[in-house]
């Protein structure tokens, strides 16, 4: 199946671009964004990597060409290594991730990256004889470590990165400050927050809720892209942020602690059964 198939794209104006791998019929379906500028372009996620994701790009006309040369510089970011958001990060030059995941992506660790996926979940295998038992994210190494407060610049808007653990210990959000844009990864997106994984903490979860409600109070934020699912507003952002901080109670703790032992133990199994 050639990339061309395998992702589709929407245009949502202002130089960004909703993709998605329509065949990957799952809720770990990750959003994939294109984001342009005049001197960088930055694709924010990855997704699982089964087709080259700069080849659709180039194929579909998403890369603009710089003044009198070829195309602009392009960057992956990754907001956390998880498999549905890392896998394709394998088929960029330049790829960016934070500093507290980079040895996991440097040494394509697959516990840490959670990598769960079935034949079920995709429609059309990307190639004959293809077996999600054999799905694994490769290393991968990083060209740029992010940190709190870094600026990715594009030219004509820059995006701040915002340190957000508690889904992943190195869990971001891009902030365009200037356009009230919050690419949101898994911090935070309309469903359920996942707080039972590896490396997964409620303490870190709750202070990163935190920052999000008060990008509401101070009007940094007026729309949200997040890594899953819909597009949402600022009052949906707060909304989900303090329910999380309201129900992250004893009792929760102690079902999440219980969850996070049963996943860890699901995902050494499966991925010792990839590496054997």
């Amino acid at each position: 199946m050639a990339a061309l198939e395998w992702f589709a794209h929407k245009p949502l104006g202002g130089g960004i671009f909703w993709i998605q791998e329509r065949f990957y019929e799952s809720g770990n379906r990750a959003n994939i964004w294109l984001v342009r500028g005049s001197q960088r372009d930055v694709v924010i996620d990855a997704g699982l990597g089964l087709r080259s994701l700069p080849d659709y790009l180039r194929d579909a006309g998403l890369l603009a060409s710089a003044e009198g040369a070829g195309p602009r510089p392009l960057l992956a970011v990754a907001t956390h290594v998880h498999f549905d958001h890392s896998g394709g990060l394998q088929h960029f030059e330049e790829v960016a991730v934070h500093s507290a995941e980079a040895a996991a992506l440097l040494q394509g660790d697959n516990y840490e990256a959670v990598t769960w996926l079935s034949d079920r979940e995709v429609a059309r295998p990307p190639r004959p004889g293809w077996s999600a038992r054999q799905f694994r994210v490769p290393p991968v190494r990083p060209s740029r470590l992010l940190h709190e407060g870094d600026v990715i610049n594009l030219g004509d808007r820059q995006l701040t990165v915002m340190h957000m653990p508690g889904h992943s210990r190195g869990s971001i959000c891009l902030h365009d400050k200037d356009r009230k844009i919050l690419f949101s990864g898994d911090v935070v997106y309309d469903g359920s927050m996942i707080d039972w994984l590896p490396y997964s903490r409620i303490s870190d979860y709750v202070a990163s809720c935190q920052r999000l409600m008060e990008l509401v109070d101070r009007g940094l934020v007026e729309k949200v892209l997040p890594g899953h699912f819909n597009i949402f507003g600022a009052e949906r952002l707060y909304r989900l942020a303090s329910n999380y901080i309201s129900q992250a109670g004893v009792c929760h703790k102690i079902s999440t602690c219980a969850m996070r032992s049963i996943a860890s133990i699901a995902l050494r199994v499966a991925n010792s059964r990839i590496t054997s």
